[in-house]
């Protein structure tokens, strides 16, 4: 899975189908309407997949959604699984900038419901990446930028290397919000999601694991 070189903390969802994936960008000012039409095609993309899975959406789909002929969807990806693959790498950013408050100082309530409600905004988007045919890879992106994240803000000194507390810590964020999107849809609140995410977490915190005793 292709991810961006630098990372960014997106402010709401017109920041992330805003990015310029590596296709567009050279030395030279890229083109204004190959970025326009860059942006509808994420914009389209994730638009159709608040609404049905990935292999139920087409590229002609995506392409009618997005304004722009058939063909040119081809000019910017091979297929529409590689223009997931684009979208996923702001949304890997999106979710660890959510996932930072918690492994900083064992997350509060709020930071459990911010996480648990933004995936639930996007729903559809997150059971695809999560629990789709891309999980595998999308979960290994996740723990490597974390793992990055988290050994530049922690101490030099810690009881549990950096590294086995950020994969235990993430990994059953994971699985928690994997084991959600899998519920029928309202079997569960975002609140109750949340809390589920606070209790478990909790005992697992990096927070806790990365304290260096007095």
């Amino acid at each position: 899975m292709r991810t961006k070189q630098a990372r960014q903390t997106p402010a709401d969802l017109c920041d992330t189908v805003a990015h310029t994936p590596p296709s567009e960008a050279t030395s030279s000012a890229p083109d204004p309407r190959a970025v326009k039409s860059g942006q509808a095609l994420r914009a389209a993309l994730l638009t159709l997949l608040e609404h049905k899975p990935l292999e139920q959406i087409t590229i002609r789909e995506i392409a009618a959604g997005a304004g722009v002929h058939y063909a040119t969807f081809f000019r910017h990806h091979p297929t529409k699984e590689a223009l997931l693959d684009d979208v996923a790498a702001d949304q890997i950013d999106r979710l660890v900038a959510l996932t930072l408050p918690i492994l900083d100082a064992a997350g509060s309530d709020a930071s459990f419901l911010a996480l648990a409600n933004y995936v639930d905004e996007h729903r559809r988007l997150w059971t695809t990446l999560l629990t789709g045919g891309a999980s595998a890879a999308m979960r290994a992106e996740l723990l490597r930028i974390s793992r990055e994240v988290a050994a530049e803000r922690a101490p030099r000194e810690t009881p549990i290397p950096v590294d086995l507390a950020v994969t235990c810590t993430v990994s059953l964020i994971v699985e928690i919000l994997s084991w959600w999107l899998k519920q029928p849809s309202g079997a569960m609140s975002v609140t109750e999601a949340a809390q589920i995410l606070h209790r478990l977490v909790l005992s697992s915190s990096i927070a806790s694991a990365m304290e260096v005793p007095a």
